[in-house]
């Protein structure tokens, strides 16, 4: 399998592939994102998602008119981590490409591994076992992380491993996340991003980051509290990732998608 590249609106067609996959709008669409509300789980030192209403209702003039304003840190819900978010000089969110951001996927289910240790980070041979059943990613794909937790939104306790906030919170935090190891073995297939359905990209006890710093210094985003990786087959499908274009941003909200022929 090839690079993928857009051919028209919406079809996408594999470089050297047999054939093309159906329009995107003939495909299977799942969400893969966790709506923005008041549920909306942030790290502990972050306050929530906030919508304010400005106007709902009746105007003078006789039509119907609502509008809010919303509030939020860049690094909650369903988000991008942009490269310079951990390394300085590189991405800022409204400079990922697009490239990375629309790109093949995969998931690779590490479920049982994060049932038996609920700190795993995915490693080389977590990924190794991966082609070794399916073959090998193919570059420029989108690796999406399976560890199960998704199923635990919107419950902060068992999602994070504490409900408490502030720093008492961060440091209490128990979830998986990816080696830093496990970086140049990624970064050598050229993948365009990571994600997983947990908190961070670094499993819940880190202190240093060490994922975070190993990905972005070689600018390859992340995307955190991915959801619904269940709906997915392990490859054969298009990721569509499109956060809020914040100029100069570290990240920021991420609507994700997937279609799958």
């Amino acid at each position: 399998m090839g690079r993928w590249m857009a051919m028209g609106i919406g079809v996408w067609v594999g470089v050297g592939c047999a054939s093309a996959p159906a329009p995107l709008w003939e495909q299977q669409l799942v969400d893969l994102t966790h709506t923005f509300d008041e549920q909306t789980i942030y790290w502990p030192t972050e306050t929530g998602f906030e919508l304010t209403t400005r106007s709902q209702g009746m105007t003078d003039e006789g039509y119907y008119y609502e509008a809010h304003s919303i509030s939020t840190p860049e690094h909650g819900g369903t988000h991008l981590d942009a490269p310079v978010h951990f390394y300085e000089g590189r991405d800022t969110t409204d400079r990922v490409p697009l490239e990375r951001l629309i790109a093949p996927g995969v998931v690779v289910d590490v479920r049982a591994a994060c049932a038996a240790d609920r700190d795993h980070r995915v490693g080389v041979s977590d990924l190794e076992a991966w082609e070794e059943a399916h073959g090998a990613i193919p570059a420029g794909a989108i690796v999406l992380l399976r560890t199960g937790f998704g199923r635990y939104w919107p419950d902060r306790e068992r999602y994070m491993g504490t409900s408490k906030r502030g720093d008492a919170g961060g440091a209490e935090l128990h979830f998986p996340g990816l080696d830093p190891a496990a970086v140049p073995w990624l970064a050598e297939r050229e993948v365009g991003a990571v994600g997983l359905d947990t908190p961070s990209i670094d499993h819940g006890p880190s202190t240093h980051f060490e994922a975070h710093v190993a990905l972005f210094e070689r600018n390859i985003p992340a995307f955190e509290n991915v959801a619904h990786l269940e709906r997915l087959p392990a490859q054969g499908f298009t990721v569509i990732a499109l956060p809020m274009k914040v100029g100069g941003g570290s990240g920021g909200p991420l609507r994700i998608i997937a279609a799958i022929p």
